[in-house]
């Protein structure tokens, strides 16, 4: 059945949990060739483009709870992707050169998904419909 054929398709949660599922998927399918969640994939960029990072920082930029990022990065370490430091109260994370090796692939994963999702909504739709989400989640930002 479709989501719009559901008894809740007026519900923003049930729609935006429908297309969060199926987006999850195709991402995460995307990604399946870096062995990286999609989550994973997102941290590891960002602490290769900014070596020193500090998991608050990470936590703003991906939106996630610090609790999510700290998992996050134990994973990372524990494929020694990336390691952290510490600094008398500052943790900062860093790429290692594995970590670093990856990039590319990540970068190719990152414009595969979005070619595929472009390739169904189309270009203009797909960054009309970004730029609402991000919008949306702005205004409804606690």
């Amino acid at each position: 059945m479709k989501a719009s054929e559901s008894r809740y398709c007026k519900c923003m949660y049930f729609s935006a949990n429908a297309l969060a599922r199926k987006i999850e998927k195709l991402a995460g399918d995307c990604w399946k060739r870096v062995d990286l969640s999609p989550s994973h994939a997102y941290l590891l960029m960002v602490v290769i483009q900014d070596p020193g990072v500090q998991p608050g920082i990470l936590a703003d930029e991906l939106q996630l709870t610090p609790s999510t990022i700290t998992r996050l990065i134990e994973k990372l370490e524990e494929k020694k992707l990336v390691v952290r430091t510490t600094e008398g109260k500052v943790t900062n994370v860093y790429p290692t050169p594995k970590g670093k090796e990856l990039y590319p692939k990540l970068k190719e994963c990152s414009k595969d998904f979005y070619e595929i999702y472009a390739s169904v909504l189309g270009k203009e739709e797909s960054a009309r419909l970004v730029q609402n989400i991000n919008k949306l989640a702005d205004k409804l930002h606690d």
